[in-house]
C-alpha cells in the first residue's frame, strides 16, 4: 500500500491527476472525484475490501474493528462490522436487503434484526464505491452547491439525494478532489439525525484510494467527541464468503 496525504500532495501529482483545478457542475465534481479515487476500471475492479484497525471512542476508551464489504451489483453491497474488546464483539451487517446485530454489551448474545432506518444506513456504508459515486445507479440526485470553508480548505460541495430522502453533502479538497468531509441527514426511527464524518490518510489499495482515517459524530461536535476509526491494514478482492453477511438463525429453545 502507497501512502497518499492530502496535505503533502505536490504540485506534480495534481497535474498528472486532473488538467484543470476548476470544476462548476456536480457531473464534473463526481468525474474528477472517481479520478482521484482511482479511476472507473479499477473500483469496478474491487468486488471485496476488508479493512482492520481500531476503533477508538471519546475517553480514549479503544476497540479492535474489522470492516467487511462485498459488491453485490452496481448499486447493493453488503457490509459486515465488528468491534471487540475482552472477548466481546459487536457485530453489525447487511446482507443486501436487511440489516442485523448482536451486541452482547447490552446483554443481548443473538442477532436481532435491524430496523428499515438503520439497514438503510447501513446499506450505503456497504457500497465500496460510496454513496457519491453510486448515486447515479441508485437514483439518487447530486447538486453542486457551490464552494464553503471547511478549515482553511475552500471545498467543494456536493449534495446527494437518495430516494428515500436521505441527505448526504460531501466536500471534496479542491486540489486532489478527495472527500475530507461528509454531513449525512437522515431520518431513524421517526427523528431527524445528521452525523459529520471527516476523512483522511488516504491509501492506495489495488489502485484505489480509501481513507485509513474516519471520525464521526453529531454534526457540530467537537474533535474530542468524535469516534475514530483508525485503519492498520486493508486488503482488495480476498476470497469472501457470502454467508457471513446473513443473519444467524435463533438458537432452538431445548425440549422438555
Amino acid at each position: 500500500m502507497r501512502r497518499y496525504s492530502i496535505a503533502a500532495a505536490s504540485a506534480a501529482i495534481l497535474v498528472a491527476f486532473f488538467t484543470s483545478a476548476q470544476a462548476e457542475t456536480a457531473e464534473e465534481l463526481v468525474a474528477k472525484n472517481l479520478a482521484a479515487r482511482g479511476g472507473a476500471d479499477k473500483l469496478a475492479a474491487i468486488h471485496s475490501y476488508v479493512a482492520k484497525g481500531e476503533m477508538r471512542f471519546p475517553g480514549d476508551f479503544r476497540l479492535a474493528f474489522s470492516e467487511t464489504r462485498m459488491r453485490i451489483d452496481a448499486k447493493t453491497g453488503a457490509v459486515r462490522i465488528e468491534a471487540s474488546l475482552q472477548g466481546l464483539t459487536v457485530i453489525q451487517a447487511y446482507d443486501g436487503q436487511n440489516g442485523w446485530r448482536v451486541n452482547p454489551f447490552e446483554g443481548r448474545k443473538d442477532a436481532e434484526r435491524m430496523g428499515a432506518d438503520e439497514a438503510r444506513a447501513l446499506a450505503d456504508e456497504a457500497l465500496i464505491d460510496g454513496a457519491l459515486l453510486s448515486a447515479r445507479a441508485k437514483g439518487s440526485t447530486v447538486d453542486y452547491l457551490g464552494r464553503e470553508d471547511i478549515d482553511g480548505t475552500d471545498a467543494y460541495k456536493l449534495r446527494v439525494t437518495e430516494p428515500d430522502g436521505t441527505v448526504l453533502t460531501y466536500y471534496l479538497d479542491p486540489d486532489v478532489f478527495l472527500e475530507i468531509k461528509v454531513i449525512e441527514r437522515r431520518t431513524i426511527r421517526g427523528a431527524e439525525q445528521e452525523t459529520e464524518y471527516q476523512f483522511g490518510d488516504y491509501e492506495l489499495v489495488s489502485g484505489v484510494y480509501f481513507p485509513f482515517s474516519i471520525a464521526s459524530g453529531p454534526k457540530n461536535s467537537a474533535d474530542n467527541d468524535k469516534q475514530i476509526i483508525t485503519i492498520a491494514s486493508a486488503a482488495a478482492n480476498t476470497d469472501i464468503s457470502p454467508a457471513i453477511f446473513a443473519m444467524p438463525a435463533s438458537p432452538t429453545a431445548p425440549s422438555h
